[in-house]
């Protein structure tokens, strides 16, 4: 069998771990980049393109056995922005996927918030892209990965968090007591490279953190920041009114001066969202050789 891994998202936070992951393993790759200035090596290509530029996609999972599709946008003025990369990049790369004679296997790295898809245009997007795949199932082995709030080198969502933390500060968007899981990007590429490694042949949806039992609240986050650094972590409840009148403001601002905002009133929505836990169970079935190893507490302090 065929080696060779095609990527996407191959310069991102978590696929850039993908791929260090992938070359130590001894995996050939072809990853998409908009940009031309990577080096390659023996074992990596960069393809030079974009989820709109069918001709490199098309380059891209040319004889490849697996495809890991990484790619995705998290901010965004309007849902069109969203729906151009999420939904219509999806569609484009199942279409270049789906004309190769022999088909590789497809992972598409979803997120959690496709499982709400009424509370943003990222999680309706999400939503949007995952459903386009069981139409193919009797032409395509896919597998869906909804990973929860992800963390570790390289992380900007959840790092400034980490180091309020450190502060003494917790800050709580909605009820101290809602519920969220968290995963390292580390235990997510195993998951990854594990899921390459097993044939897999049902086509599912899975969600994955890093095993705590129920997740994390903001609370008992202060707690284990407390039992870490040994000094007080107060929880700070973020006032409803003030964080979506910013998300609001910030929204407006982009569509006047023409950036993409990651705060949103729909960011909001997700955030104060109180049950984003979920259970590795139906996942380990699968693939029983994956379990996280790495837990909150014992890398709290290299996150900061």
């Amino acid at each position: 069998m065929s080696k060779l891994v095609a990527v996407t998202g191959a310069t991102g936070f978590i696929g850039s771990i993908v791929i260090q992951e992938l070359i130590h393993d001894g995996w050939n790759i072809r990853a998409l980049t908009r940009h031309g200035s990577h080096s390659g090596s023996e074992s990596l290509e960069w393809i030079q393109g974009d989820l709109d530029n069918l001709t490199a996609l098309h380059h891209l999972v040319n004889d490849a056995a697996f495809v890991i599709h990484c790619a995705a946008t998290v901010k965004g003025s309007s849902f069109l922005e969203f729906e151009h990369i999420n939904v219509e990049g999806t569609k484009n790369l199942l279409a270049a996927t789906l004309n190769q004679t022999h088909r590789p296997r497809f992972l598409y790295l979803s997120s959690l918030a496709a499982r709400q898809p009424e509370l943003s245009w990222y999680a309706q997007s999400k939503s949007l892209s995952e459903r386009q795949f069981p139409q193919y199932s009797d032409k395509l082995q896919w597998t869906i990965f909804r990973p929860t709030a992800v963390y570790g080198p390289g992380d900007k969502e959840l790092k400034p968090l980490f180091q309020a933390m450190h502060r003494g500060i917790m800050p709580a968007f909605g009820s101290i007591y809602n519920r969220f899981g968290l995963i390292h990007v580390h235990d997510l590429v195993s998951a990854i490279l594990t899921w390459l490694n097993t044939p897999v042949s049902a086509n599912q949806i899975f969600e994955l953190d890093d095993g705590t039992p129920n997740g994390y609240s903001y609370e008992e986050l202060a707690i284990l920041a407390q039992n870490v650094w040994k000094r007080p972590v107060r929880c700070i409840q973020i006032p409803d009114l003030m964080i979506r009148s910013i998300a609001a403001l910030n929204l407006r601002l982009s569509q006047v001066l023409h950036y993409s905002p990651r705060l949103t009133p729909g960011k909001v929505n997700e955030l104060q969202h109180n049950n984003w836990v979920c259970d590795n169970t139906p996942l380990r079935n699968v693939i029983p050789d994956w379990q996280p190893k790495v837990h909150l507490r014992d890398i709290l302090p290299e996150l900061i």
